[in-house]
């Protein structure tokens, strides 16, 4: 299967689907840029604004309504997908067996416990896909785990742009991961992610999707070969174009994470926005 992934991950545009769905191993032009981070700054805005709003007691279910309604009323119709929560130990996936079990759930948030929500909209043609974790009251295993991603997202640029390959991408955030004394959680995503292209993507049309996820994520991943856009441990293929990088720790009783836009041009890395999600 490993052999199988390797193979397919090179591939950026399936054939017959080039016209709408071009290779996604492009450098972004400046005007898509523009587009893109006019998206996670919206995205980013949208989670602040919740997370500040958070009280013991509040649903995983009720606090991504409120990220989906911040959203809406800023004029988002459509998703590449819809608000995760995820609380406490929810939040580095404990009882998650299934896909279905990603969805935000009725767990209650407790005082001084660590969450992370989780959205990617579509927004004037652009999507994005952040996450922001955060800590209702004061809790010092969110302090030390923000220490680390904030030194993890300093280094993958440095990474990346030093010629490393995907896979040894992978393996050198999972090694960094556990040498601090936490848990690999991005293991349980589908297909093991660290990340997954992101691409322009229509909005409106179709309701239909899979649990939180619209019809143009199955659309804009599977056109354009699946494998080749998602970030694994046994990705291949040439890195050139957009990325959204998740990197997922779990410690005792908790999860932490943040998720961005990396921009890859001519072998070199830079975060779309200098500022990002753990500012």
């Amino acid at each position: 299967m490993s052999e199988l992934v390797r193979k397919f991950s090179k591939i950026a545009s399936v054939p017959g689907l080039h016209l709408t769905s071009p290779a996604a191993n492009r450098a972004p032009s400046a005007a898509e840029l523009a587009g893109y981070l006019k998206c996670q700054r919206l995205a980013r805005e949208a989670v602040r604004q919740v997370a500040s709003l958070m009280q013991p007691g509040w649903t995983e279910k009720h606090a991504a309504s409120m990220v989906n309604a911040y959203l809406a009323d800023k004029g988002v119709k459509s998703y590449f997908h819809r608000s995760f929560a995820w609380f406490g130990e929810r939040a580095r996936f404990d009882g998650i067996r299934g896909y279905r079990d990603f969805s935000p759930s009725d767990r209650r948030l407790a005082e001084n416990e660590i969450f992370i929500l989780d959205v990617a909209p579509i927004f004037g043609g652009y999507t994005c896909d952040i996450g922001y974790t955060s800590c209702l009251g004061e809790n010092p295993q969110w302090v030390a785990a923000e220490k680390f991603l904030k030194g993890l997202r300093k280094e993958i640029p440095i990474l990346v742009s030093s010629g490393m390959a995907g896979d040894q991408l992978w393996r050198e955030i999972d090694r960094k991961i556990k040498e601090a004394g936490y848990d690999n959680r991005h293991k349980k995503y589908p297909f093991a992610v660290l990340g997954h292209r992101v691409h322009r993507v229509p909005e409106g049309g179709s309701p239909v999707g899979i649990l939180n996820f619209g019809w143009q994520s199955f659309w804009s991943l599977a056109s354009r070969g699946l494998f080749g856009q998602l970030l694994g441990p046994d990705f291949q293929g040439d890195m050139t174009g957009l990325w959204a990088i998740e990197p997922h720790i779990g410690g005792p009783g908790f999860g932490a994470k943040f998720e961005e836009i990396l921009v890859v041009e001519n072998g070199q890395a830079l975060w779309l926005d200098a500022e990002g999600v753990l500012s």
